[in-house]
């Protein structure tokens, strides 16, 4: 489901084919596999690089490819979810979320040293800051680095991390001083550092996206790692979510479209009572009402992804924006479920597994409540 939008120019159209073929060529007779095995093949990340996507929206200087807005990578996502798999975006994709923290605080040579491997796929990147006692309260949260010498002593755990067992480089939220916000620091710490044990995670969804809980006993990690100045890693970790939720809705939008061309595909083919299921009015005023939704949520991120590429900060907005776009996916999948009765719960059917996979949306990023509360804070209530 395409959806004609005048912020989508050509070279974003370009760009949304070489995406496609890529999806095409490397993943679509590989997804359900991958989902089996539970993890993606290291190589997917150099293909990924070779076919121009992972650099999309990073520095030239480190071997990225400079976008003049969002709706790169909006397209890109958008065409990554016609696999049907929430995991692939996830993993293939955790860069995303790891490596802009690197470039916001880092310098030239951390930069050189820990985000161009991963951006010519050589390397993989994992942000860790969700904590098993703490969830989204990143300005309370425990890891503790202490500093000895030229390196830190790093003690504690992080939990739900993407790519977490695969990831060679870790950026890490940890505390280096007192109590509160102000005394967060972030680390790369590196896959092979003595003393960081990973354990994986069984999921309802995302199964092809490795997530690990990561133990830190006492590990030694060089200063020369550390983003920026002590103590000062809040504003990074802050600026980093902003972005994530809008992808995050882009996903959700992503998967909703593709909810609803399965239905629509599915009720033109499937014949009940001697005719087409699309004959039926209450087959077609769904596919109307998944529509009318998809559109509503597309008309918001396209104007929230125009104003944060023009420097705007519309954090209120953004979460809005996410709880509207993860709910209705919520929705929109289960009515794609319905539409297909049987044929949508067998394991393998894209809904099926998007079905599955809704809810790590709404979770994710922050949650649906914490959301809200955010947004009401900003708003003045």
């Amino acid at each position: 489901m395409t959806i004609s939008s005048p912020y989508y120019t050509a070279e974003h159209d370009s760009f949304r084919q070489q995406v496609r073929r890529f999806v095409d060529r490397e993943v679509a007779a590989n997804i359900a596999r991958w989902e089996t095995a539970e993890t993606l093949p290291r190589e997917l990340h150099l293909a990924a690089a070779e076919a121009g996507i992972l650099q999309i929206g990073f520095p030239e200087s480190c071997g990225g490819v400079e976008v003049p807005d969002l709706f790169y990578m909006i397209v890109l996502t958008e065409e990554l979810a016609r696999a049907g798999s929430g995991g692939l975006v996830a993993s293939l994709m955790s860069h995303g979320i790891g490596t802009p923290p690197i470039i916001h605080a880092g310098t030239a040579e951390q930069q050189q040293r820990f985000a161009a491997p991963v951006l010519r796929g050589e390397k993989i990147a994992a942000l860790a800051i969700t904590e098993p006692s703490g969830g989204s309260d990143v300005a309370n949260l425990r890891t503790r680095a202490v500093l000895d010498g030229d390196h830190y002593r790093v003690s504690g755990s992080k939990t739900f991390i993407t790519s977490g067992m695969r990831a060679d480089f870790i950026t890490t939220a940890v505390r280096t001083g007192e109590s509160g916000m102000g005394g967060v620091s972030l680390l790369v710490i590196e896959g092979d550092t003595p003393g960081l044990t990973r354990t994986p995670l069984k999921k309802m969804g995302w199964r092809c996206s490795d997530t690990a809980t990561l133990y830190f006993d006492d590990c030694k990690v060089p200063v020369a790692n550390r983003l920026g100045p002590e103590n000062t890693g809040f504003l990074p970790i802050m600026m980093n979510f902003n972005q994530e939720r809008i992808m995050l809705a882009a996903q959700a939008l992503a998967f909703a479209k593709v909810c609803y061309d399965e239905a629509l595909d599915y009720a033109r083919q499937r014949e009940t009572f001697g005719r087409p299921l699309i004959r039926n009015q209450v087959i077609r005023h769904k596919l109307i009402d998944m529509r009318m939704r998809i559109e509503a949520v597309q008309s918001n991120l396209d104007l929230l992804a125009w104003r944060v590429s023009h420097k705007q900060l519309p954090v209120a907005e953004v979460c809005l924006l996410k709880n509207f776009a993860t709910t209705s996916l919520e929705w929109i999948a289960n009515e794609a479920m319905q539409v297909l009765g049987g044929a949508g719960y067998l394991d393998g059917s894209k809904v099926e597994r998007i079905y599955r996979e809704t809810k790590v949306l709404s979770i994710g990023g922050g949650s649906i409540e914490i959301m809200k509360d955010l947004a009401a804070r900003q708003l003045g209530y």
